[in-house]
C-alpha cells in the first residue's frame, strides 16, 4: 500500500518534461521571419508563415482553386497582380512537434526492472503533437523578396498575405472562390 501511495504523490508533482515546443507566435497569429530559422532544411528566405488547422493538402487546393492553375505548378512561383505588379507566391507545408518526456513513468519502470519485474508503462514514455505551418513567399519579376525590410511593396504584400490567409482559413468549399469577384 505504500508503494501504491508513493505513486500517486509522485505522479501528482511530477509532470511531463518538455523535449522540443512548436514555435508560438505572440500577438499575433502569423510571422515574418527567415523560413530557415523555423525549418532547418528551407531556404534562406523572408517567408511568411502561420498556422495551419485544417487538414493535409487543403491549402494546395485552395491555391489551385484560387488562382486557377488546374493542378499546374502549384505551390511555386503563382503569378498574381497586387499595385499593378505582377509578384509570385510560393508556399511549403512544415511540421513542427511538441514532444514531451513522462519522467515518473520510466522511473517507475526502472524501478521495477531492477527488482525483476516486467515494465508496465513501455511505450508510454513520451507524447509528441504534431502542428502544420505555411510557409510563404512572394518574390517580384526582378526575383527580390517583397517581404524583405527594404522592398517597396513589403506592406502591401503584408496585408495582401494576411488577407490570403484568412480567406483560406475560413473558406470550407473553394468552389465558392471562383464566384466571388475578383479585386
Amino acid at each position: 500500500m505504500k508503494k501504491l501511495l508513493a505513486i500517486v504523490i509522485l505522479f501528482t508533482f511530477a509532470s511531463c518534461i518538455p523535449v522540443k515546443i512548436a514555435p508560438r507566435f505572440k500577438n499575433q497569429d502569423y510571422k515574418i521571419m527567415l523560413a530557415k530559422k523555423f525549418q532547418k532544411d528551407m531556404s534562406r528566405e523572408t517567408s511568411f508563415i502561420f498556422k495551419d488547422s485544417k487538414e493535409a493538402d487543403e491549402f494546395y487546393n485552395y491555391i489551385n482553386k484560387k488562382y486557377q492553375l488546374n493542378h499546374i505548378d502549384v505551390g511555386y512561383n503563382v503569378p498574381f497582380q497586387l499595385e499593378k505588379q505582377t509578384l509570385y507566391l510560393s508556399y511549403h507545408e512544415a511540421e513542427r512537434t511538441d514532444e514531451k518526456v513522462n519522467l515518473p513513468l520510466v522511473l517507475v519502470d526502472a524501478k521495477r526492472e531492477s527488482n525483476g519485474n516486467s515494465r508496465l508503462f513501455e511505450g508510454n514514455y513520451g507524447t509528441r503533437t504534431g502542428h502544420w505551418y505555411i510557409i510563404l513567399t512572394v518574390f517580384d519579376e526582378n526575383i527580390n523578396n517583397c517581404l524583405r525590410d527594404k522592398h517597396p511593396l513589403k506592406n502591401k504584400t503584408i496585408e495582401y498575405l494576411k488577407e490570403l490567409k484568412q480567406e483560406y482559413l475560413t473558406t470550407q468549399n473553394y468552389e465558392e472562390l471562383l464566384l466571388t469577384k475578383k479585386s
